[in-house]
């Protein structure tokens, strides 16, 4: 203790001032040289489209891009570690990591084989992430690493998979569309050719899937009414009755019989299925389950597109949650994107009736095509591949651990 004290009476004031002048060079020099990593790579660009008239082309390109690393044998799996790594640490699984970047193209070959996470490979994680559906935050866990060991067979057969996808839809989509790709849990509004907005989206889950579908949006609802689906009644509301018998009165939802009179819920035998030949209807307000706002589109498999008060589902990765529906993310901006045409429903007037609380339909001056897609490979003109899991387990190919968590 002495000899530690001695040491540190023994600094001058100008040996110390050197050291933190030393310290901050070490700092804005580890700064800077995230910020000349982040140029190097090219993350995704928000414009470009998922689907879009340059998308076969896109793919067809990044098939034979991705059958040249099948060709040089692919790329090693990164081994998985007890903790995750991030930057500023040294992990003899950092190398295996650098080198599984370099082979995607997430990280320039001249970053080296390092043991160190510096802020190159913390920007190439980034970039892969992001190109894999993955909250793009540089950290390295689990979810990433199973991203990072699907086989690069495995992702080319995706690619092929997909291309089949994208070129049956290769014709004109329209000038202005709006596409759910569902395994990405993303919505697009889309304006020749390019993604005037995108929008974190929650669909089906694997159980209850939402549909692939072409339809066209007719009408915005303001503060709907929500008829619960039979298919809902029986899964969902009839459990919920048994485990809470003021269920329905507490989220405002009303039963109503064949001949439309509302019935009491305590004179329903809730322990058979007695409640799927009624009707039940929930009224508007904050705990409707469409929120405020529903997208109608008419279609055979009666889904649609609608606001939540369920907001927080959206931080997720894995957003499959729904019953077959499309919950959208700022539903706001996409309701003035898809009225800005239509007279009398300006932004101002969208936030105005949104304010009000009344029940309003505002019925588009034309139609706009909506198209949900499965799509869980795609590309864009600037060369970026992105990958999404199987969620469904629709494209055929070896199983795929979640890329989630």
């Amino acid at each position: 203790m002495r000899g530690l004290a001695g040491a540190a009476a023994s600094l001058s004031p100008l040996s110390v001032l050197a050291q933190e002048r030393a310290s901050y060079s070490a700092a804005a020099e580890w700064s800077q040289g995230f910020d000349s990593a982040s140029r190097t790579i090219t993350m995704p660009r928000s414009r470009f489209a998922t689907l879009s008239a340059t998308t076969v082309q896109s793919v067809e390109q990044a098939i034979q891009n991705y059958n040249g690393i099948v060709s040089r044998g692919g790329w090693r799996s990164v081994p998985i570690g007890k903790e995750r790594l991030r930057l500023g640490m040294r992990d003899r699984g950092v190398g295996p990591l650098r080198q599984r970047l370099i082979a995607s193209g997430d990280l320039d070959p001249a970053a080296g084989v390092s043991d160190i996470f510096d802020s190159y490979v913390e920007a190439g994680v980034k970039r892969f992430q992001a190109r894999h559906g993955i909250s793009a935050d540089g950290v390295v866990r689990a979810g990433t690493v199973n991203a990072l060991n699907v086989q690069a067979e495995t992702r080319l057969r995706q690619l092929e998979t997909n291309f089949v996808r994208v070129r049956s839809m290769a014709g004109f989509l329209g000038e202005r569309y709006v596409v759910v790709n569902i395994p990405a849990a993303q919505l697009e509004a889309i304006e020749n050719g390019t993604v005037a907005s995108r929008h974190t989206a929650i669909v089906g889950k694997p159980d209850r899937p939402s549909p692939v579908l072409q339809a066209k949006i007719q009408e915005v609802n303001f503060h709907p009414t929500w008829t619960v689906p039979a298919s809902i009644v029986k899964k969902d509301l009839i459990p919920k009755m048994q485990s809470e018998p003021d269920y329905l009165t507490r989220n405002k939802i009303h039963i109503f019989d064949q001949r439309g009179r509302e019935l009491p819920p305590d004179i329903v035998n809730w322990q058979g299925d007695e409640a799927a030949n009624y009707m039940f209807r929930q009224d508007p307000g904050d705990q409707n389950s469409m929120g405020t706002i529903r997208i109608n589109m008419p279609n055979p498999h009666a889904v649609y597109m609608h606001d939540t008060p369920s907001k927080n589902l959206f931080g997720e990765d894995m957003r499959f949650h729904s019953s077959g529906c499309v919950r959208v993310q700022n539903v706001r901006e996409l309701v003035a994107w898809i009225l800005r045409d239509t007279q009398g429903w300006p932004r101002a007037q969208v936030e105005a009736v949104i304010k009000s609380g009344e029940r309003v339909d505002a019925k588009l001056a034309k139609p706009l095509p909506v198209y949900w897609v499965y799509v869980t490979a795609w590309a864009n003109p600037d060369g970026i591949v992105q990958f999404r899991d199987d969620v469904y387990g629709n494209d055929g190919v070896a199983p795929i651990a979640s890329s989630r968590g």
